[in-house]
């Protein structure tokens, strides 16, 4: 598991803007993703809370993704519903064995 990464961006997101957001996460799930992607989620919380977390190999591999966009996707995602999201990004530094694959 060493060396991998996590981003988390997150808002509040009233309803109808949730709905939009589903639907956007789905459609970016049908395209390509980029090389290092080991996994991402869009989660929902109490109160409009809204996150993506993604799950990359490294940290050469999240920044190559930065490097070829001009704002990554799910930044993107929640600026198109009205958002102003938060990025977190984090090191993972222990977790199951299977985790990500």
């Amino acid at each position: 598991m060493a060396g991998r990464i996590l981003t988390e961006v997150s808002a509040v997101i009233d309803e109808q803007g949730g709905a939009a957001l589903v639907d956007g996460f789905r459609a970016l799930l049908s395209g390509p993703v980029p090389d290092g992607l080991l996994r991402t989620e869009l989660l929902r919380g109490d109160h409009g809370q809204w996150r993506i977390q993604t799950l990359w190999r490294d940290r050469t591999a999240l920044d190559a993704m930065r490097a070829a966009v001009d704002a990554p996707a799910a930044l993107q995602l929640f600026r198109s519903v009205g958002a102003e999201p938060t990025l977190t990004v984090l090191e993972v530094r222990a977790g199951h064995p299977d985790a990500g694959r």
